[in-house]
């Protein structure tokens, strides 16, 4: 009989690791695994844009500008992406910010593009799932005030689908992503073909919905609509993170699959942007409060752009409509995918470069990097509460790490190609000769000056949005960011410097080693005298070194039962009593070892603790489980080995 493991349930069968190169996607599951993000984005960058622009009093007249920032955005992102697609090429092994830039520019750039993605990723999962839950609340009013725990069940859910695995992950979220994009390019076919034969309406609203001016139109407002529209870059770079998850040849796929991403997130977002002005929608996206003629209220709930496009189109109620809002929403949930496939990639190269905890490098059952995943997870999950699952009040937060990226990765492309360019011209790149020696190969390239030209514009380009975003949004939220990422980056020299000097610590070069045999002092910790004790005592007389038995008399009245079990039970050996008068427990167990060593200068002192072990995790928990903390304690010492013999109590013999 197969006992139930909750485990395998949950995450799956563990996989060999000779199973991970079978763990590859081909270009429509890549779609939905790392486009997703970069798709989604079109469900609010529109609204982002009409919600500052509704800051000068709103209007079809100021609305209507909505149209040239989104062709300038739209030009920007082609732009990007080919100045990506030269980057997928030229780095088949994974081509995003963090490695470009350690290649090409050194370890502070490329620390400073780690922590801003590492940054937007996590920034990705809150933001794409508090949309997601804003499109749900549209449809059902009533679900608002509960937006905070959907935000964060749904994040739960996914941590769990990724934990099984990549593949598996994949297959999942290209039916969201797929359905998204049927339902949108038919509501804007059908949309376009109403405005043309005038049959298009307008948005209705129980009551007009007046915006308070917040500032007169501006440049400064301008631009700061503009920054807020560019959010749909975000996920640009994850194809050129996850190369290696493509089928071979895996440039290629990922450079086609690019293209693809780029092109429809293009139609997406213009065509949102047209209707959207069409049926002169209205940025609501908070509760908005009106006296009615009887003295009472009236709350009109928060209602996305994409709900009023739906309800315009097809009708409120419509089958229709709930449909366009449920491909939305689940591709808002599920765009957070692309950060459960990047966070935990990225973390494990900055761990394994010593950067962050070697911990992050490890794969769990399913070969993914399940602590890359839970941390990703936890942060995302506190920041949605945080902010409680608003998408608006994410947006200053988000972005700034992107732009950032994009810009250093666009800057160590240009180093590159220089380098190429100057090597050919020096005679050392031949057709289809590499240089050999470094950590990623250059080839002959003899388009590298177009090449270039290329990546020095996506640079510039990028590097404005990034000032634009940086100064428009600095005042409301992202002046953390812009703290957030110095930050990190000197917690990641830390951690570098703590691993450079425990290295070093470890280094036996130019070192004799000491093989001097030694003595050894054994003590045995016990807490009450029962068949546990026993079972150290044999443990330690099987040793064949001198041992002593050692008591915290915490309670005097308990030490004194104690002494009289032991000379009862055990009978042998030494029992040692440490006065605790103030109720101490490490503290008199470490004066004793020290003490023994100062008798017998250079012994080793071997230490045996007693460990409970019960059949549940439950039960486990009903015990102190101390062994932990003076395990803690004791390792500080010098010549100090710490033994825990666990005693195993099953629930069948204990009845």
């Amino acid at each position: 009989m197969h006992r139930l493991n909750i485990g395998h349930m949950l995450f799956g069968k563990p996989l060999e690791t000779k199973d991970l190169a079978h763990q590859s996607i081909s270009k429509p599951v890549g779609l939905a695994v790392f486009a997703s993000d970069a798709l989604s984005s079109t469900a609010y960058a529109t609204e982002e844009i009409l919600i500052i622009l509704a800051m000068a009093g709103g209007g079809a007249a100021l609305f209507g500008l909505s149209l040239p920032l989104a062709i300038a955005i739209a030009v920007l992102l082609v732009v990007v992406t080919i100045s990506y697609r030269q980057t997928i090429y030229a780095y088949p092994n994974g081509g995003g910010a963090y490695i470009v830039a350690r290649d090409n520019l050194g370890e502070l750039p490329a620390q400073i593009a780690g922590a801003a993605l590492l940054t937007d990723y996590i920034l990705t999962v809150a933001v794409s799932i508090s949309a997601g839950v804003a499109q749900i609340t549209s449809a059902f009013p009533s679900l608002y005030d509960f937006r905070v725990f959907i935000a964060v069940s749904v994040i739960t859910l996914m941590t769990v689908v990724n934990l099984r695995g990549v593949k598996e992950s994949g297959r999942v979220f290209a039916v969201p992503t797929y359905f998204f994009l049927g339902m949108m390019f038919l509501t804007l076919a059908i949309g376009a073909l109403q405005y043309f034969t005038g049959s298009l309406g307008t948005v209705q609203f129980a009551h007009d919905i007046q915006h308070n001016v917040a500032e007169p139109l501006g440049l400064f407002l301008i631009l700061r609509a503009f920054s807020s529209g560019c959010t749909a870059l975000t996920g640009i770079e994850a194809i050129s993170n996850g190369i290696t998850a493509f089928e071979k040849p895996r440039s290629k796929n990922a450079a086609i699959t690019l293209v693809w991403m780029s092109s429809i997130l293009i139609v997406l977002f213009l065509g949102i942007t047209l209707i959207a002005n069409a049926i002169q929608a209205q940025p609501i996206h908070v509760a908005e409060t009106f006296v009615l003629a009887d003295g009472t209220t009236e709350v009109i709930k928060p209602e996305t752009v994409i709900s009023q496009i739906g309800r315009t189109i097809y009708g409120e109620g419509s089958p229709m409509y709930f449909l366009v809002l449920a491909g939305t929403a689940l591709i808002l949930l599920m765009a957070a995918n692309t950060s459960y496939a990047d966070f935990p990639r990225l973390a494990a190269l900055h761990a394994g470069d010593g950067f962050l905890p070697r911990q992050l490098t490890y794969r769990g059952g399913r070969l993914v990097f399940a602590w890359g995943i839970v941390v990703l997870a936890v942060t995302a999950s506190l920041l949605v509460i945080i902010t409680g699952a608003e998408t608006t009040r994410l947006i200053p937060l988000y972005a700034i790490g992107v732009f950032l990226s994009f810009t250093i990765s666009q800057t160590g492309m240009v180093v590159r190609l220089w380098k190429t360019g100057k090597w050919m011209r020096e005679g050392k790149l031949k057709p289809g000769e590499p240089i050999a020696g470094l950590e990623t190969e250059i080839h002959h390239d003899p388009h590298w000056r177009q090449h270039l030209a290329v990546s020095a514009f996506g640079g510039l380009c990028t590097f404005v949005v990034m000032m634009v975003f940086a100064i428009t949004k600095f005042a409301t939220g992202a002046w953390f960011i812009i703290i957030l990422v110095p930050v990190l980056v000197w917690t990641f020299f830390g951690i570098h410097h703590h691993y450079k000097r425990v290295a070093h610590a470890l280094s036996m070069e130019g070192v004799k080693p000491d093989m001097e045999t030694r003595s050894v002092r054994t003590v045995i910790l016990i807490d009450d005298v029962h068949a546990e004790t026993v079972r150290m005592v044999n443990f330690a007389k099987s040793q064949g070194h001198p041992w002593q038995a050692i008591h915290v008399g915490v309670n005097p009245e308990k030490a004194e039962k104690v002494k009289q079990k032991w000379d009862e039970r055990i009978g042998e050996g030494e029992l040692v009593i440490l006065p605790s008068p103030f109720r101490l427990l490490a503290e008199p167990i470490q004066e004793h070892i020290l003490k023994l060593q100062a008798e017998q200068p250079g012994c080793f002192v071997h230490v045996i603790m007693g460990h409970l072990v019960m059949d549940s995790f439950w039960e486990q928990a009903l015990h102190q489980n101390s062994a932990f903390i003076f395990n803690l304690s004791l390792s500080r010492l010098e010549r100090v080995v710490v033994t825990n013999v666990p005693y195993q109590i099953h629930a069948a013999a204990a009845h």
